[in-house]
């Protein structure tokens, strides 16, 4: 790729590319200072020093481990890396502090759990994905402190929770919701006057950002399409359709992206509800909730399980008499599938068009 093809270098100190959760990863551009800003609120949050060493499991071409080097080395604090491609406990044994997602953190507790690890970990800095309270609990029964947040490679940190009550507003950020879920509209319009003023109506809209930590957008070219989540607002704002709902103290509850909704008959499921729930289940280790194209209903929702291992094999019956006391009729998912490893990206989330193809292909396996 040559430079004279990008729409914008001006101002261009890093170039991050997105999780590929959702689709092909997009290569991200912002300026220095929309990382370097952030820098001491994380140093605050994390209480990172200079004789910490912070462990990255994720790969360095992600925006999550490449703000960590950026971070770190501003503090002083030493990087420790993978000795291999997969977790190896020999990782923990000088690293003080983890930044990863949520899957990297249970790789690690499970190890820490076993009881033959040595360590000195001392912090998890988590985000990526939903972090299950339980998980924040095991973390936090072996030692380990527990701060989880909510961001976006586009927007940077958006959100924060550090005691496992909900997330508030990342210090530096300003959030606006827009009321009504169902149309995101043209991304024109921008924020509505709502958001903590409305706080505990519990209704879901679009959350919009506003902070110095925004990317300028997506490298482009004649070989990179241009088409991506972030859209920009008069004002500053900023989204990528997050949707969210803000209760009676002003906590965020992400609800996923507005255009991942599935619609069946008249309802709009949201797959990250459902697979809340269903993680929820004794025996279901992870989740991932799809929408399979139906002539009747417009979808049906299809839900592909990651089981415990050495678990005893589950029966579409028995996952659908757990889930009816979780989960409203709408929103019970009409077919069952499992897998002993869900697909998941390099930084370990889910990759949920590889899961996608698995189902389509018939490589994974139907519950009757």
């Amino acid at each position: 790729m040559h430079a004279k093809q990008c729409t914008t270098l001006s101002d261009t100190g890093w170039a991050a590319f997105s999780s590929g959760s959702t689709g092909s990863p997009r290569i991200i551009l912002r300026s220095e200072a929309s990382w370097s800003s952030s820098f001491a609120a994380v140093t605050e949050l994390m209480q990172l020093q200079s004789t910490d060493a912070v462990y990255l499991p994720a790969p360095l071409s992600s925006s999550l481990s490449l703000f960590s080097v950026a971070h770190a080395r501003a503090v002083g604090a030493a990087i420790v890396l993978p000795n291999s491609h997969g977790f190896d406990p020999a990782d923990l044994a000088h690293a003080t502090v983890v930044h990863g997602t949520p899957h990297a953190l249970g790789t690690i507790v499970e190890s820490l759990e076993n009881g033959q690890t040595p360590h000195r970990m001392r912090l998890a800095f988590v985000g990526g994905a939903h972090l299950d309270i339980a998980l924040r609990r095991r973390a936090e029964a072996e030692g380990v402190r527990v701060v989880s947040y909510y961001g976006a490679a586009e927007l940077s940190f958006v959100a924060v929770d550090t005691d496992g009550l909900g997330y508030l507003a990342f210090p530096g950020v300003e959030v606006r919701v827009n009321s009504g879920t169902a149309d995101a509209g043209s991304g024109d319009e921008g924020p509505a006057d709502a958001g903590p003023g409305d706080a505990g109506t519990l209704t879901p809209g679009e959350l919009w950002v506003r902070s110095p930590y925004l990317a300028s957008g997506y490298l482009t070219s004649s070989y990179l399409g241009s088409n991506g989540a972030l859209r920009h607002a008069p004002g500053g704002w900023a989204s990528v359709g997050d949707l969210v709902e803000v209760d009676s103290t002003h906590r965020l509850h992400f609800r996923g992206r507005l255009d991942g909704a599935i619609l069946t008959g008249s309802a709009t499921v949201v797959p990250e509800d459902v697979e809340l729930a269903l993680r929820s289940i004794d025996g279901i280790e992870d989740a991932v909730v799809l929408g399979i194209p139906n002539a009747s209903v417009g979808a049906l929702v299809a839900v592909l399980i990651e089981t415990t291992p050495g678990g005893a094999m589950p029966t579409a019956r028995s996952l659908r008499t757990h889930a009816r006391s979780r989960l409203i009729p709408s929103h019970l998912p009409r077919r069952w599938y499992r897998t002993d490893h869900l697909p998941r990206t390099l930084s370990g989330k889910p990759d949920r068009d590889a899961v996608r193809r698995a189902i389509d292909n018939g490589e994974v396996t139907r519950l009757e």
